[in-house]
């Protein structure tokens, strides 16, 4: 068997908005200025608590909090609202085309904590598709490799028999680490050259190449 794990945010849905759009709602109610959506997208992939860390490394423990609540509380009531980012053009199609592969599994591994994770697949009809779900809760952030480590034992597959697929360095680092192969998307929210730099094995430009190289790998 193989197995393919897929970053969230930036790689199968386009949540560009969603999220800085609840970050600076939680910095204005913590009585912060906006943010530019460049900054805060870059700490995307990581878990909430040490992103917000990231964002204001000056700040204390309790404005951390805030923050940490403010953006929770936002993405609840946009769930509520019947609000969800949408998928990517093509992701679908990928997914149906690894799934149609016997000896192909698939996974998630991303900074959501599980309760987002699960509204998000839900939403999309994608639950039963991964057969691992690894999620902020109960691991360290990335680019720490243990959620990768996680999916590795759940599903018995070895490192090198293993790919992870996201937008962002920490998405590439963690794969690094845990000994995986890293294949960047150049669709998300991090900069090709950063992806390289990160030590992505290849970087695409849309879910059709995507497909294409997955399905290649896979047939290695």
């Amino acid at each position: 068997m193989k197995l393919v794990i897929f970053d969230i945010d930036g790689t199968l849905v386009d949540s560009q908005q969603e999220i800085t759009q609840a970050m600076n709602q939680a910095m204005l109610a913590a009585g912060l200025p906006e943010m530019e959506p460049a900054r805060i997208l870059s700490i995307v992939g990581l878990s909430l608590p040490v992103a917000v860390a990231q964002l204001l490394p000056g700040a204390g423990p309790d404005l951390h909090e805030r923050v940490v609540t403010g953006y929770r509380d936002s993405f609840i009531a946009s769930r509520a609202a019947g609000l969800l980012p949408p998928l990517y053009p093509g992701a679908l199609d990928c997914l149906d085309a690894l799934a149609a592969r016997d000896r192909l599994l698939l996974g998630i591994a991303t900074g959501k904590p599980a309760r987002g994770l699960a509204a998000v697949l839900d939403a999309h009809g994608l639950t039963r598709r991964f057969v691992t779900r690894q999620s902020a809760d109960g691991h360290p952030s990335k680019p720490h490799p243990a959620m990768l480590e996680s999916a590795l034992s759940e599903t018995g597959v070895a490192a090198g028999r293993a790919v992870m697929v996201g937008d962002s360095t920490f998405d590439m680092e963690m794969a690094r680490a845990a000994g995986v192969a890293g294949f960047g998307v150049g669709w998300g929210f991090c900069p090709v050259e950063r992806l390289h730099a990160a030590g992505a094995q290849m970087i695409v430009p849309d879910y059709p190449a995507l497909t294409r190289a997955l399905l290649e790998w896979a047939d290695e």
